[in-house]
């Protein structure tokens, strides 16, 4: 097949690397829709991904094109854009429908708009094929996230369009019994709720830590046990300082406004909701206890400021809460991030109170405390007699559990993880 794959989200690299490999010719729109062939190609912090692509375009599998020239006879337009670019979409639509294509085509949404954002799409082409395929990536895992879903959840009303469907997925779905066909409304409604049970559950395990560390309990083993129970796995089930990301907050917003505006209240929804926001301060709470109430003057160094590891997005991340609530109390903070210290530039700008580090023990120099806000690999062993030396009070914060309490007294250091003894 001909397949035209519309926005530059991580999704949209990922099909296209998925979509060359299996033998079909693919148009890759990566940029603003008016922008021609020589424009520059996304380039994501997934290797992988960018090793496949460059790949799969030497061998001509792969084209950058724009959308005005896009070849006629596409059999299947792909939009892969965030849940905030729906404009950009309306703007390929509008420019596809300036050109003698012959319909009807599959065109598929797989970009989450919110409840009948597919819908809207349909209603600018209503000729065309319409299906809804959620964005299953998870960043830091992007292309065994989607190869090795159990079931890939697809909405769609003809079957004319199922049909292109399964054959269009067939090379990576080849079973009958890994599509689970719906209507586009139920599935979309279905990738919100998908994102809603995984914040319940990060919520749940942050709420159960709170009370555990007051009742002398280890998280830690809890969760272990939770996890063990097949009836629960053990999938985001990792207490912590706060959920963020872009594409997951935002599902979780927009399917709390869609629930709000049915008339209908969750209150479920509104506390996990509530939960997180609190639990991005959990550290500068514990941070006040030992402190006394009194932060002015003292030196913070931070581990981490994107809201996962393996990404540079800070969108929605715990550090802004930790950020803020710092300067606040006069407070100076030295952030290590391997990958999101130009975001973090890029909103705070030069700040005498704020001092960026390249160097992950630059940043503990002559600190008051050492806290941890994202689980890169680099942090898990560090040099504690380096840590010793360098810091002016050995004090570690860890907000994501990535150490042995234990070992890490005994290394003659004062710790507080979440929901651990």
């Amino acid at each position: 097949m001909k397949v035209a794959i519309l926005g530059a989200t991580l999704n949209a690299g990922v099909m296209a690397v998925l979509l060359s490999e299996y033998g079909n010719q693919v148009y890759w729109c990566s940029h603003k829709n008016n922008e021609h062939s020589h424009q520059k190609r996304v380039q994501y912090l997934d290797e992988e991904v960018n090793f496949r692509l460059n790949r799969q375009h030497k061998l001509g599998h792969l084209l950058y094109c724009s959308v005005v020239e896009l070849p006629l006879d596409v059999d299947v337009y792909f939009f892969c854009y965030s849940p905030t670019e729906i404009g950009l979409a309306v703007q390929a639509l509008k420019a596809l429908a300036m050109k003698p294509i012959i319909h009807p085509r599959l065109m598929i949404n797989a970009a989450t708009f919110g409840l009948n954002g597919t819908n809207k799409l349909s209603e600018i082409s209503p000729q065309d094929y319409w299906v809804y395929l959620p964005d299953v990536i998870q960043e830091g895992n992007a292309i065994n996230s989607v190869l090795y879903l159990k079931q890939i959840i697809v909405g769609v009303e003809e079957e004319q369009a199922k049909t292109l469907v399964e054959e269009l997925l067939r090379p990576m779905f080849s079973t009958t019994n890994q599509y689970l066909f719906m209507p586009i409304l139920d599935a979309e409604f279905t990738k919100l709720s998908i994102s809603g049970m995984l914040a319940t559950r990060i919520s749940y395990i942050n709420d159960l830590a709170m009370v555990a560390e007051k009742l002398g309990i280890d998280i830690a083993n809890v969760k272990q046990g939770m996890g063990a129970d097949t009836r629960i796995g053990s999938a985001y089930l990792a207490p912590g300082a706060g959920f963020g990301g872009e594409n997951f907050s935002h599902d979780i917003l927009t399917l709390s406004s869609e629930v709000s505006k049915s008339g209908a209240k969750s209150r479920l929804l509104q506390q996990v909701l509530d939960i997180n926001e609190q639990q991005k301060e959990i550290l500068f709470r514990k941070l006040w206890n030992y402190y006394h109430s009194d932060l002015k003057n003292k030196i913070v160094a931070i581990w981490g400021a994107s809201f996962k590891e393996n990404t540079s997005s800070i969108h929605n991340s715990p550090i802004h809460a930790m950020l803020n609530a710092l300067w606040a109390q006069g407070a100076k903070v030295k952030l290590h991030d391997p990958q999101a210290l130009k975001e973090i530039y890029q909103q705070y700008g030069h700040r005498e109170d704020l001092i960026l580090c390249t160097d992950v023990y630059d940043a503990v120099q002559d600190a008051d405390a050492l806290c941890v806000i994202t689980a890169w690999k680099e942090y898990f062993s560090p040099d504690y007699k380096k840590l010793q030396q360098l810091m002016r009070h050995p004090l570690i914060l860890d907000g994501r559990n990535i150490y042995d309490p234990l070992y890490v007294k005994a290394q003659g250091f004062a710790y507080e993880g979440v929901g651990r003894i």
